[in-house]
């Protein structure tokens, strides 16, 4: 059974940093692509950063760029996102997400084939 665990979610001030992690169980990473992805409440769920299997590939949402950082290890089957300069749209659930691909990665959350249950981002002061 394949399982994504995210974790690092948290209250922070604007201004702040949080850095997120995704482990997944019962699949081996390194051939999937990884997308990070947040909803906040009432709106859609949005594409905010992913990254190719072999991590030469990654792209970030404007809102994003400068700011977030993502990044795998595959060797422990995991997927990070630092996010620094929080601000308060920001706030939202946090998910990671798989997508079966030999190369490249794409924000859609539409061709991600398994997802994590989410962790809480809130950015306020």
């Amino acid at each position: 059974q394949v399982q994504l665990v995210e974790s690092g979610g948290g209250l922070v001030q604007p201004g702040g940093s949080l850095r997120l992690s995704c482990t997944a169980s019962g699949v081996a990473l390194d051939s999937y692509a990884m997308g990070w992805f947040r909803q906040a409440p009432g709106k859609e769920r949005d594409g905010v950063s992913c990254i190719s299997t072999n991590s030469t590939g990654t792209y970030y949402r404007g809102s994003v760029k400068g700011r977030f950082t993502t990044a795998r290890d595959n060797a422990k089957n995991t997927v990070y996102l630092q996010m620094n300069s929080l601000t308060n749209d920001d706030t939202g659930v946090y998910y990671c997400a798989a997508d079966y691909r030999t190369g490249g990665c794409g924000l859609s959350p539409y061709v991600y084939e398994y997802w994590g249950q989410g962790t809480q981002v809130t950015v306020s002061s």
